[in-house]
């Protein structure tokens, strides 16, 4: 059984307490958050015990932790925990800054521990089964990726002023998604952004609406847009080209009835936000984790995929203020 501390008590911690209680491998042994009354309020939900969060690391009891906290203080959970002994699932991204994750990735490489990053999506049947078909030569070689996703509402400016910017906070997903579906990382990186839904969140230094194009050493292109509001729900697609064939990846929906009258043909909008929509790729993730750490499979996603897609989120954020493509091997150099 894998005893798991929970660094984090707010929405996604839950979301992840929720999973490792079900997981007939795992048990919740304690939860730590820097407001004890957000710990303590999930610990009472989930029958477990409310600890500081050095104390979690520190005992020598618990064989993993669950990374929830802000952004600015996964590095140094990872390398802490690490040192400790402990297994790590760390949301994402890694850090706000690249050179820390990279940092944060040459101290831990020696430990021997795994570190996985939590991007859920990989885990969704639906992109699954579409990258098992394109493993499968279904479709013949990649050629044209577009992903498409479109937030139901903006998040507060508060939270936008410490995200690390939409490309950092949002697309970074969708960064991870073109990696793996296509395997490798693109040669250069454009992006352009605008706020037009919320002035507040361009005053913030930030954009609500973006686009970028990455382009590969072979040819290939993706293409990501993503906006923070999309009124009729939660929009997460995933469209390949490739040269004998296309893949779709499509919305899920409230329900599958589609109603045709003389007036039209009518069907349900998607699920509302990402709660409904990926809480079964957060239980699949959690899945893949205790086999890895079981060693019953290799690690998923690691650290390096989290450090990858971290520089792609800062190219694009180059490419968006100065207007211009960067080519990736200059932010990694």
């Amino acid at each position: 059984m894998l005893k798991v501390g929970l660094l984090g008590a707010g929405r996604i911690a839950g979301v992840h307490a929720k999973a490792i209680t079900s997981h007939p491998g795992s048990t919740l042994v304690a939860v730590s958050d820097y407001l004890p009354e957000n710990a303590q309020k999930l610990a009472a939900e989930y029958g477990c015990a409310t600890r500081s969060t050095d104390e979690i690391i520190a005992d020598p009891a618990i064989d993993a932790v669950l990374i929830a906290t802000s952004t600015d203080t996964h590095s140094d959970l990872i390398e802490a925990a690490t040192a400790a002994g402990k297994a790590v699932l760390c949301e994402k991204p890694v850090d706000l800054s690249l050179a820390r994750a990279r940092a944060c990735l040459d101290a831990v490489s020696g430990s021997g521990k795994p570190v996985m990053i939590g991007f859920n999506r990989r885990f969704d049947p639906n992109f699954g089964a579409l990258k098992a078909a394109l493993d499968a030569g279904e479709i013949g070689k990649a050629e044209l990726l577009s992903i498409t996703s479109y937030d139901p509402a903006p998040p507060p400016v508060t939270y936008i002023k410490v995200s690390g910017g939409i490309f950092r906070d949002m697309m970074i997903h969708d960064f991870d998604m073109v990696n793996f579906l296509m395997g490798d990382a693109p040669v250069t990186v454009s992006a352009i952004g605008t706020s037009i839904v919320d002035p507040e969140i361009g005053a913030a230094g930030d954009f609500d609406t973006a686009v970028v194009t990455l382009t590969y050493a072979d040819g290939r292109i993706a293409v990501i847009k993503n906006s923070r509001r999309a009124v009729y729900g939660y929009d997460q697609r995933v469209e390949l080209l490739g040269s004998e064939g296309l893949l779709q990846a499509q919305n899920m929906l409230e329900n599958t009835v589609i109603k045709s009258t003389t007036a039209g043909v009518t069907g349900a909008k998607p699920t509302y936000f990402f709660l409904e929509r990926y809480m079964p790729a957060y239980a699949a993730e959690w899945a893949a984790f205790v086999d890895a750490v079981n060693g019953d499979t290799a690690l998923p996603v690691t650290l390096i995929d989290g450090v990858n897609a971290l520089a792609m989120a800062e190219a694009s954020t180059l490419s968006a203020h100065n207007s211009k493509p960067v080519a990736l091997a200059d932010v990694l150099a």
